[in-house]
């Protein structure tokens, strides 16, 4: 994408953006007009061609505005079983008309809150679209858990998606949990539109000490949706932090997600699963970064592939000088079901301590010719033993949801697409 172009999405970008938060925007378009969008000689995005696909698919750089949603899409959206609360952001712009109350927990939007924290968590000089979203976000959330305050029900962010051909959404979340609290957070988006639209979305996490926070999302876009996730987050001492992302659809999906793990025996836990087919191309980047001594990291990443999808992770883990008596595990394994699916993998480990347990790997192959043998030696029919054999494959992340309605949901999600076209 040429300079020109560029600096035309910018300004775009910057006349449609929200009011406020002058200096961490004059940050974030600093930041932008230094990177620049990645090329295909970018080393983080070597095989994920995002930047040509914006230009190919999005014409309209202005930002697409909140909409109408009425309380019986919201009551549709809602997985069924679900007794937590629900907030719902329409193009990334918070409805509080139609969303919970949730006991304790402060919930403004980022227009009603002075927050000059924006950007020190998922800084703008490490990707180009956190600078982007920084410099122009449009819409967002403020949410503050008290100290010692536990919250019993999830609390599920129910996204609107609705855009014109071409538009872009750039949604912006901030969230801090204080000391001793215990809060978890489910991420679902609904798509109302066939149209190709460019989503941009930043989430930070200020965890406190000894704090347990669950941040599941799902992320299932129209087959034309372009995606960008940075999710980030601060773990201190004592402090545990699970994520578990499952990635479903669209055209292009990228998802970034980083641990700054900063107290001991503290834990960050990442499990990811994608089920892709149709040409859907997702690209998971995780990054963990231990700088104390005495902490675990955990994580697990799956993938099945079919038709002419392709798959890419990349998982990075920095153990530094100081993090002796780490423990960090990292194994990323897919399974292709199509000669013309691929995916491209690289676990990566950096270690500066020498006082640490540190593991990682990767896997990619074909179903289990023996296994399905076996099965259906027994009589079971093959297209039934192979859809077993693929969610066993896939089970073991889904185990990690704990709340049992979104758990159901998305057991659901994922036999049916193991029982349509793979």
């Amino acid at each position: 994408m040429s300079t020109l172009i560029k600096q035309d999405i910018l300004v775009e970008l910057l006349a449609n953006a929200g009011t406020g938060f002058e200096q961490v925007r004059a940050t974030g378009k600093e930041a932008f007009q230094t990177q620049g969008f990645p090329t295909n000689k970018s080393e983080e995005y070597k095989f994920t061609a995002i930047t040509k696909k914006i230009e190919q698919s999005i014409q309209n750089y202005a930002a697409a505005g909140a909409f109408e949603v009425t309380a019986a899409q919201v009551k549709e959206h809602v997985f069924e079983g679900y007794a937590g609360d629900v907030l719902v952001f329409a193009n990334g712009h918070f409805q509080p008309e139609l969303s919970s109350s949730v006991d304790g927990v402060e919930i403004l939007p980022l227009s009603d809150k002075a927050n000059t924290a924006l950007g020190s968590i998922a800084k703008p000089e490490k990707d180009p679209f956190c600078a982007l979203n920084q410099s122009s976000f449009d819409g967002g959330v403020f949410i503050s858990v008290p100290k010692k305050a536990l919250i019993q029900k999830p609390i599920l962010f129910l996204n609107f998606f609705k855009a014109n051909a071409g538009q872009v959404i750039q949604p912006r979340v901030w969230i801090e949990v204080g000391d001793f609290a215990e809060v978890t957070f489910i991420n679902h988006s609904v798509n109302l539109s066939d149209a190709s639209y460019f989503v941009n979305k930043v989430v930070e996490v200020k965890g406190g000490v000894n704090t347990q926070i669950r941040y599941y999302k799902l992320q299932n876009e129209g087959k034309n949706a372009i995606e960008v996730s940075n999710i980030e987050t601060d773990i201190q001492k004592d402090g545990r932090f699970t994520s578990v992302n499952i990635s479903l659809s669209g055209e292009m999906v990228r998802n970034n997600l980083s641990l700054n793990i900063l107290g001991s025996n503290s834990e960050g836990n990442m499990y990811g699963l994608y089920l892709l087919n149709g040409k859907t191309h997702v690209d998971n980047h995780t990054n963990v970064d231990h700088t104390v001594a005495h902490a675990e990291s955990n994580e697990l990443y799956k993938g099945i592939l079919a038709d002419s999808s392709r798959g890419v992770f990349n998982g990075k883990i920095f153990v530094r000088q100081d993090a002796q008596k780490t423990n960090a595990f990292q194994q990323n394994n897919n399974i292709l079901l199509s000669e013309d699916a691929v995916v491209n993998t690289k676990p990566q480990l950096e270690i500066w301590a020498d006082d640490v347990k540190c593991s990682h790997g990767c896997t990619t192959g074909q179903l289990d010719e023996e296994a399905l043998f076996y099965l259906q030696a027994r009589g079971i029919a093959k297209d039934q033993a192979r859809g077993l054999l693929l969610y066993a494959f896939a089970g073991e992340v889904l185990e990690h949801i704990t709340d049992e309605s979104f758990r159901e949901y998305c057991i659901a999600k994922v036999q049916e697409r193991l029982g349509s076209n793979f």
